[in-house]
């Protein structure tokens, strides 16, 4: 008895999922998403919020947008992620559905009913993709894992400490100083 095979669905299947669905396309395959806990909502508009603030005040040109915003890591692909805060910083990139190729940076916050989604999945997507910075903050145990998919390092911090950002000189985000309570 042959087994049955998963529909395959394409970039603009997934765009005519209803609006409000938490989903991600992977491969043609689409994945259901948690609702975000109040705790991993705070975490992300502290974030956005300090990122856009820096890049404000340098009159930089990058732009940071949240979850929900689509990223075709590859135009042609069939996935689409939709990542806790994506920063592009070449704005043609932007389309008025999602990001067509890698953002320069990435950060995620993991979700406690599929962690291996953000540690290994979604890890390695962005490392094939180009992404050149990749953060992983896991609000459960207060660590915040960052990547440098170009050179490949990995550095690993609590919340209790001041990051820096890897794609700016002098980006240092202090964790213990966001308001990071619920």
């Amino acid at each position: 008895m042959p087994l049955p095979q998963e529909k395959y669905y394409s970039v603009d299947d997934f765009y005519n999922l209803p609006d409000d669905t938490p989903a991600e396309l992977i491969n043609g395959r689409i994945v259901y998403m948690a609702t975000p806990s109040s705790k991993h909502q705070i975490i992300s508009s502290e974030l956005h919020f300090a990122i856009n603030s820096y890049i404000k005040s340098k009159n930089g040109r990058c732009r940071v947008l949240a979850a929900p915003f689509g990223v075709q890591l590859r135009k042609e692909e069939d996935t689409v992620l939709q990542p806790d805060i994506s920063v592009i910083c070449n704005t043609e990139k932007i389309t008025p559905k999602c990001c067509v190729g890698a953002p320069d940076w990435i950060i995620e916050i993991v979700s406690p009913s599929n962690p291996g989604h953000d540690y290994i999945t979604k890890l390695g997507l962005y490392h094939e993709a180009g992404v050149r910075e990749y953060w992983i903050v896991d609000a459960q145990r207060e660590y915040i894992h960052v990547y440098d998919l170009i050179t490949g390092d990995l550095k690993i911090h609590t919340f209790h400490d001041t990051v820096k950002a890897g794609i700016y000189e002098d980006l240092y985000i202090d964790f213990s100083s966001l308001s990071l309570d619920v």
